[in-house]
């Protein structure tokens, strides 16, 4: 593990998830829209209505800067916060998926122009469910794994709801009337379409997903993200049908806060997509603490578990202070703490407040006695959300000891 990115109050996890929630507005947005133009351009000149092209203007310069400026910026934001969040996760994709990722590089415009985002959504995909790569190595039979399609469908139909939304918001400050009407209306028929569409595939995309992410669907996923999957969709389902039925009502601060619902909708449906891949960020393979979980002969990968339990986590990560690799009663909480923040961090927070502090879990269950906490520690080992504490009976003594000083 390289040395461990600490984000008070969120985790590295959230600020990653904020980047790329945002990167898909306008990577889905640059896709699609170019399709909506190509339509709206192809009939200005068809039948000869030179007006429409004001608002291909509007678009095209919408599209510039935030799909092409601020979609690149965001790219390259997504590509640093991942690897200094989980480089080992990166590292793990990377020698998996190098010529894919080249060749998504290589041919974007081909992407564009085909409304696929065919490459990396195969590894997103993969992520979650790996299928016979895991016992074969295979790339194709790790690109082209159970949630591939489905997840393949959903983003494809909806990056028409999403240039929608963009569309009429570009078109609520043309001047024109008659543009603003038309350009408004045809929109919002793309919008519904696009919606219905995704929305369909999204109930296949909840069928394909593995048995396990089901599980943790039912059981661990928080309400408000179901509610904000759902509200979303019903919200922008009105709001097209609404922009098609008086579409000369909608005004900019309206369309403004379409694309805060289509964002809210983005973010639950992401937030979601990482939940059911725990206690995992490559299934099967690698936790999301980094510690590779599982045997993958085909890569010559051996399970580093069977090791960490016989030599403890400090003892084999390569950026500890060699002070810190033997625990002894001196540095007993300095080395927990080091502890809590490689198997931990990527979860949870150290501090008092945030995204699932440990401290207010500690106060909550009212723990002061570190055999206690040991004893908790121990019975969450094959808990389906979280990876099992890897490390010797000393360092899971040092970790206990740690967490019960944040309630004294």
């Amino acid at each position: 593990m390289y040395p461990i990115w600490e984000v008070p109050n969120l985790t590295a996890g959230i600020i990653l998830a904020v980047i790329a929630t945002f990167h898909i507005l306008p990577s889905h947005l640059s896709t699609s829209a170019m399709w909506f133009n190509v339509y709206i351009e192809t009939k200005a000149y068809k039948e000869d209505k030179p007006e429409l092209l004001e608002f291909i203007r509007k678009y095209s310069l919408l599209l510039l800067v935030f799909a092409y400026v601020t979609g690149s910026l965001s790219g390259i934001g997504i590509w640093y916060a991942a690897t200094v969040a989980n480089p080992r996760g990166i590292s793990g994709l990377i020698h998996n998926y190098v010529w894919g990722w080249a060749t998504e590089w290589v041919f974007f415009i081909i992407e564009v122009t085909g409304i696929l985002m065919v490459v990396i959504v195969g590894i997103l995909a993969f992520m979650l469910s790996p299928g016979k790569w895991i016992e074969t190595g295979n790339f194709f039979d790790g690109f082209f794994n159970k949630t591939y399609w489905s997840q393949l469908l959903v983003r494809t139909t909806l990056m028409f709801a999403i240039a929608a939304v963009y569309a009429i918001a570009a078109a609520a400050r043309l001047k024109n009337e008659e543009v603003r009407k038309f350009i408004i209306k045809t929109a919002s028929k793309w919008g519904l379409a696009g919606l219905l569409l995704g929305g369909t595939a999204f109930f296949w995309y909840l069928k394909t997903i593995p048995a396990a992410g089901q599980e943790l669907i039912q059981t661990f996923a928080p309400q408000g993200l179901k509610t904000g999957i759902i509200a979303s969709f019903v919200l922008l389902l009105f709001y097209f049908i609404y922009a098609n039925l008086k579409p000369l009502t909608i005004r900019l601060v309206t369309a403004v806060l379409a694309i805060a619902v289509l964002f809210a909708g983005i973010w639950s449906t992401e937030r979601m997509r990482e939940i059911i891949r725990k206690p995992y960020v490559i299934s099967q393979y690698m936790y999301s603490n980094q510690i590779i979980g599982n045997d993958i002969a085909s890569k010559n990968v051996t399970s580093e578990t069977n090791l960490i339990n016989q030599k403890g986590i400090l003892a084999v990560s390569p950026f500890v202070p060699e002070p810190l690799r033997v625990v002894n009663d001196a540095n007993m909480i300095e080395a927990g703490k080091l502890i809590a923040r490689i198997e931990c961090l990527s979860c949870h927070t150290l501090d008092k407040s945030g995204l699932r502090p440990m401290p207010q879990m500690v106060e909550r269950r009212g723990f002061t006695d570190a055999e206690e906490m040991k004893v908790f520690l121990e019975g969450l080992d094959g808990y389906a959300y979280m990876p099992p504490f890897m490390g010797k009976k000393k360092k899971k003594n040092a970790l206990a000891n740690y967490l019960v000083s944040l309630n004294r």
